[in-house]
């Protein structure tokens, strides 16, 4: 069976489905690590992704973002920077699969038991929330928040940028 688009499960409706201990066959995460980088370096300038909108964001969202945000990071001359993820998928996502085709009608149980089966995880996010971080020094600056900006397009929802210099804040 195919996978669903992620519009499916993009608004957070209902109560968090979170308590692994209780089901069984949660699939593993896709997302490798959540700190890319040097990460006890001291960096003068962190930059955050914040989401606009209030969503849920899939582990495979969140490893696409990862993956395009790093591609263009290791690519900076020094590779100097440290990449964080903000975010953990605690929240299981759950589907009915329903036969299609001919005489599915036959053979599937509609709505009936309709509580579904374990498919993945996302993050729960809400507006103005700090998705990932980017920590750099100043000649990294543009290639930061190139990566960022990459990494937002692999979101389902819109995304800005904030500077912080130091202690004050730079938009």
């Amino acid at each position: 069976m195919a996978r669903k688009p992620a519009r499916m499960y993009r608004r957070l409706t209902g109560q968090a489905y979170t308590r692994r201990e209780y089901m069984g066959g949660v699939p593993a995460l896709r997302i490798n690590t959540f700190d890319l980088g040097v990460t006890n370096g001291d960096f003068p300038i962190t930059i955050n992704m914040k989401v606009k909108e209030t969503c849920q964001i899939r582990h495979t969202a969140m490893e696409a973002a990862r993956i395009a945000a790093n591609r263009v990071m290791s690519k900076t001359p020094g590779g100097n920077y440290h990449l964080k993820f903000r975010i953990y998928p605690h929240h299981v996502l759950r589907e009915n699969k329903l036969a299609t085709g001919a005489g599915a009608d036959r053979i599937s149980s509609g709505m009936r038991n309709s509580f579904g089966k374990n498919i993945g995880t996302a993050a729960r996010v809400h507006a103005g929330q700090v998705v990932l971080t980017i920590r750099v020094p100043a000649s990294n600056f543009n290639s930061a928040k190139e990566a960022l900006w990459k990494a937002s397009l692999k979101l389902p929802t819109p995304c800005f940028i904030e500077v912080e210099k130091g202690a004050e804040l730079v938009k």
